[in-house]
């Protein structure tokens, strides 16, 4: 009794304060190393053509594949930590985000790019974000919104050092040997990920240690298997593998709450949607100032700006949206920090003047601020924890189809036009339509949550009416998924 009476205080202290802050620190830095390093990849993409002879299109592939593959690496990530935990996953990340930048600098054609710091490095990449993003949620528990908001400066520092660096590195060394310092620049994941030791249970037990023998899924497979063993009927194990199967999809991609949560399915499609014009401006906007005439070494400070207002923004914004007002309602800042963002874009296409140029890159800074400090709060609103690290995996591998074709088939455009500006049309409209789908879906979804709790309550106790507006112990019986009802929660 006494041990597990020191293992539930060891857990106590494990969250939210002591260590935790230490681990939030390495997710800042993993964060800053991992989700900032594709800014920097607009610093490169003018040599990149000239080195390979490759068109815009051709080019971009190379920072799509990498982006899309850091965003829908999720299901592989999803079972790296529920097998061997955060941290494994972590490391296994930063070895092979320096391995892919190390290889790309012998690269000989813009193909070997798409394989190496495409495929490679955003796999790595992806390991070691998200991993890093998940440990936050086991980690804080009432400071998870600012823990949150904290961890994503880490992205600012990125943006706002990763292309000054670029654009320094290149100049004094070029392209290849730059790649290969940022080989080594990567493997300090490996870092972070030592200081993410498992999260200790109240029974004492390491919460990202589970043990695959315990697995339902597992156990299910294995009798079923014995008994088949003592009964050979092909069309028993053919249904036992068909049983298994859907168990793991259901367990790593979480497509029973895609079904079944509202609120996840509309968040979902709407950051799907959103995805193909954000990335937009992060590659485009540094050959674009160039084309018109801005000077290379001030074309990349652009993206240095845009990082650094986002340091000091992205902390107030996850204060803000921590308070109790805000509970049941990120949905609809996110929803204006993606609205404003899609404004912003048509600054660029009054003027590519430099002085231009900084008053674009504060606005975006601002809404870009409230999307990434808000993401990953609104999508651990929108489903319970639990199921968080599966829900991720689906959330982040659907947003990368659309992060895969969106700077490709506006590098197309672009070829064909030979005119920058459709690349902000094209991100304008994709934000402003994705930021009023997702205020409005939301809003009508809660319209009629509440008729509907409206017009069940007197159904069942008729004395009960006039406490319709309060959370009562019949909603949570009620057959609406609990993170729907969250949600939209007065």
């Amino acid at each position: 009794m006494s041990q597990g009476g020191a293992a539930a205080r060891g857990a106590a202290t494990s969250q939210d304060e002591g260590w935790a802050w230490m681990v939030l620190l390495a997710a800042v830095l993993l964060q800053g190393l991992t989700l900032g390093f594709p800014s920097c990849i607009g610093v490169f993409f003018t040599d990149l053509q000239h080195e390979f002879q490759a068109s815009n299109s051709e080019t971009s592939w190379f920072p799509s594949i990498m982006v899309a593959v850091l965003h829908g690496g999720g299901p592989l990530c999803s079972v790296l930590v529920k097998r061997f935990g955060c941290r494994f996953a972590v490391m296994l990340g930063g070895l092979l985000s320096g391995v892919g930048m190390v290889s790309s600098s012998f690269c000989k054609s813009i193909s070997q790019l798409y394989l190496t710091a495409g495929l490679i490095t955003g796999l790595g990449s992806c390991f070691s974000f998200q991993a890093g993003v998940t440990v936050l949620g086991y980690y804080f528990v009432r400071w998870r919104t600012l823990a949150n908001a904290m961890a994503s400066t880490g992205v600012s520092l990125g943006f706002t050092l990763w292309p000054l660096l670029s654009q320094y590195l290149l100049d004094e060394m070029g392209w290849r040997n730059t790649f290969l310092i940022f080989g080594g620049i990567l493997l300090n994941c490996c870092v972070c990920g030592a200081i993410m030791r498992p999260v200790q249970l109240a029974s004492g037990s390491p919460l990202q240690s589970p043990k695959p023998a315990e697995e339902p899924g597992k156990r299910a497979e294995g009798a079923q298997l014995s008994n088949g063993a003592s009964s050979p009927h092909p069309e028993l194990q053919q249904q036992t593998r068909r049983t298994a199967c859907f168990q793991m999809l259901q367990k790593y991609l979480a497509f029973d709450i895609f079904c079944q949560n509202k609120g996840y399915q509309i968040y979902t499609i709407g950051v799907t949607w959103m995805m193909m014009g954000f990335a937009l401006p992060h590659v485009y906007l540094v050959p674009y100032a160039i084309q018109n005439g801005v000077e290379e070494r001030r074309a990349a400070l652009l993206i240095s700006i845009i990082g650094f207002i986002n340091i000091f923004i992205r902390p107030l914004t996850g204060l803000l949206s921590g308070h109790r007002v805000f509970t049941g309602r990120r949905i609809y800042l996110f929803s204006l920090a993606v609205l404003l963002c899609g404004l912003s874009n048509f600054i660029c296409v009054i003027s590519a003047e430099f002085s231009v140029l900084i008053i674009y890159c504060v606005i975006l800074s601002i809404a870009m601020s409230g999307i990434g400090a808000l993401t990953f709060q609104v999508l651990m609103d929108v489903v319970e924890m639990d199921r968080f690290s599966s829900a991720l995996g689906l959330f982040t591998i659907l947003e990368s189809i659309t992060l895969l074709i969106g700077p490709p088939l506006t590098g197309l455009l672009v070829d064909i036009t030979s005119d920058f500006h459709y690349v902000f049309y094209n991100s304008s409209f994709l934000l402003i339509s994705a930021a009023l789908f997702m205020g409005l879906s939301f809003f009508a979804l809660e319209k009629k949550n509440k008729l509907k709790e409206a017009s069940k309550v007197p159904l069942d106790n008729p004395s009960r009416y006039q406490y319709n507006e309060m959370p009562t112990e019949p909603q949570s019986e009620s057959q609406s998924p609990p993170a729907v009802v969250y949600i939209t929660s007065i």
